[in-house]
């Protein structure tokens, strides 16, 4: 979702309005469209990036909480087609919020919740003047209310923060987007040159604001960077929490380094100068066609800046871009520096007059691979899991997707010297997880079979054969790794009830990671595994093309990761598709 226009070029403020005429709607909701049902996930975290566990998520009538990861999965919440509005809420942390186009698939949010520090203790009936350390301050009249809109007499708390448009994080920590309502009733897009978030509390607790009839002037210094485009007078505009967008109110002055305005209430306050706005989405595909999600957009304004969006689950990011102008559209893969080096992107787009669309073919990148991995996410008791998600971890970075009937996939680019990655699902229903599974991208696609939530089970293999046949081990591995005069012994066993286990392999002592086919009996010197399924000991495998994949071995107590994939033939002589993920502890 494309959040704020950050730097800016030097023009002034005036030069920058459009003269294009505007069609005003009777009421400003009417831009928003008609009404729609779409999927949301997202992930909370506070400023040092660490996830924030039990944060209300709302988004209209749906509310759930963000689990230990900071993650929240809502489907088929009731938004407009031009607007979603999702609200995040804990003790401790001024409320956070985002608001986005919405797009089909599953929309990816960010929120960065700042916390609830009082930054100054003043007395009501006093004239007082509260400071922050880089300059910003709010000066006080002493008249406060309640929520009740009765006077309050006593102590005030007063809980402030400065957002800086220079700092990256700013457009995690903003509310909303940077879209408004100016005075005239106009559908705007706004470039910030700084906001004030203040709350105000009383000692009983309750939420405090300026009495009627009563201002307070605001200070915001401006970063040095944006000084040669600052406007002499600038607009004011207030976040209405209830609504989730910005509204005119108000104009500061910049005075010296510093804008200076009065307000007769308090939210987040944000200086911005305004244009009109068109909504695109843009659409990401690989040179294969394939959708190419959490991949990262950057488009760019000459007059209002720059701004960002990570691409959902079907490669598309939408956000509001200044009418009127070409811009200039970057997708950058490998922003973090994988794959050793960056692949950027770069068309101009544009001009817009209304809603657009732009589709990317990406041409192919010589130093990385489409990858698309495929599977299904089951709970313990081996039902599809509706409510919960999957993370795929590849390279440092961290792929989510939420699942449907238990399915789920992902289309990202990988590197050509790490073939690994780790998948872990989390069912919110039954509160379990599976912990992080290794595996090995067989390029293109990679199908990985079921991964199964039992976090009180700390091991379980599940093999499929076919669509006839599916096997599920949990707990009770009896795994022991060895070395004989032959090589080194991997075997692993799980003997329950009428079912039967085996997998018994033959590994590289100094590199046992790898890639194994079926092991030769007859060949002392050969490398490779077995499968056996409720037979256990007869090493039965002819017919059987199977490929073994141990993505990691730990030492005694950690977990050896074995995924298998390849036909078997029955007895009809049929081929059949095998799919086999085994994750258990190494005892010995």
């Amino acid at each position: 979702m494309f959040t704020a226009f950050s730097s800016c070029d030097n023009e002034s403020y005036d030069d920058r309005l459009t003269e294009n005429p505007t069609v005003i709607p009777d009421s400003f909701s009417e831009y928003f469209g008609n009404d729609i049902s779409r999927d949301f996930m997202g992930k909370v975290v506070d400023v040092n990036h660490n996830p924030i566990s039990n944060v209300e998520i709302s988004i209209g009538s749906d509310a759930v909480l963000t689990d230990d990861k900071g993650v929240f999965v809502i489907r088929d919440a009731d938004v407009k087609e031009r607007f979603a509005y999702v609200k995040a809420k804990k003790t401790g942390y001024i409320h956070g919020s985002r608001s986005l186009v919405p797009s089909e698939g599953t929309n990816h949010v960010r929120i960065m919740l700042l916390q609830e520090n009082v930054i100054n203790t003043i007395e009501s009936g006093i004239e007082s003047t509260v400071t922050l350390p880089n300059g910003s301050s709010v000066r006080f009249d002493g008249n406060f209310v309640k929520p009740d809109g009765s006077a309050y007499s006593g102590s005030v708390d007063v809980i402030m923060h400065h957002l800086d448009p220079a700092e990256e994080d700013m457009r995690l920590q903003m509310p909303g987007m940077l879209y408004a309502e100016n005075q005239d009733g106009e559908e705007r897009l706004l470039q910030t040159y700084g906001m004030l978030a203040v709350e105000l509390k009383g000692s009983g607790g309750e939420d405090l604001n300026l009495a009627e009839g009563s201002t307070a002037e605001i200070t915001m210094p401006l970063d040095s960077s944006l000084m040669a485009t600052a406007p002499q007078t600038i607009p004011l505009w207030y976040f209405d929490e209830d609504l989730g967008y910005w509204k005119e109110e108000g104009q500061a002055t910049l005075q010296g380094n510093t804008y200076v305005g009065e307000v007769s209430h308090f939210s987040f306050w944000n200086c911005d100068v305004q244009a009109d706005a068109s909504m695109v989405c843009v659409n990401v595909l690989s040179d294969d066609g394939q959708p190419l999600s959490n991949v990262q957009i950057k488009i760019t304004s000459a007059n209002y800046g720059s701004s960002y969006g990570l691409t959902n689950s079907n490669g598309v990011a939408c956000g509001f871009v200044p009418s009127g102008e070409t811009l200039i559209l970057e997708i950058n893969l490998f922003y973090d520096g994988t794959c050793g080096s960056d692949f950027t992107y770069t068309e101009d787009i544009g001009p817009f007059s209304g809603d657009d669309i732009v589709t990317v073919n990406l041409p192919p990148v010589p130093t990385a691979n489409t990858e698309t991995v495929t599977g299904f996410f089951k709970s313990c008791g081996g039902s599809p899991v509706n409510n919960g998600y999957v993370e795929l971890t590849h390279n440092g970075l961290t792929y989510t997707d939420d699942v449907e009937n238990g399915a789920f996939e992902f289309s990202i680019i990988s590197c050509p010297d790490d073939s690994t990655f780790t998948l872990a699902g989390f069912d919110f229903d039954n509160f379990q997880t599976t912990g992080e599974v290794s595996f090995t991208f067989t390029s293109p696609s990679t199908e990985i079979g079921n991964i199964i939530a039992c976090n009180t089970v700390d091991e379980f293999a599940v093999i499929s054969v076919g669509d006839f046949y599916e096997t599920t081990f949990l707990g009770n591995f009896e795994v022991f790794s060895n070395n004989q005069d032959y090589g080194t012994v991997l075997q692993v066993g799980n003997f329950q009830n009428e079912q039967c286990l085996l997998v018994y392999g033959l590994i590289d002592e100094n590199n046992p990671i790898g890639t194994y086919d079926e092991l030769d009996f007859n060949n002392p010197s050969d490398t490779g595994f077995s499968l056996n399924v409720e037979g256990c000991f007869p090493f039965d495998t002819s017919g059987n093309n199977l490929s073994y994949n141990l993505t990691f071995y730990g030492n005694p107590g950690e977990y050896v990761d074995i995924n298998i994939s390849g036909t078997v033939k029955g007895s009809l002589n049929v081929s059949h598709n095998v799919i086999g993920t085994i994750h258990v502890l190494r005892d010995q």
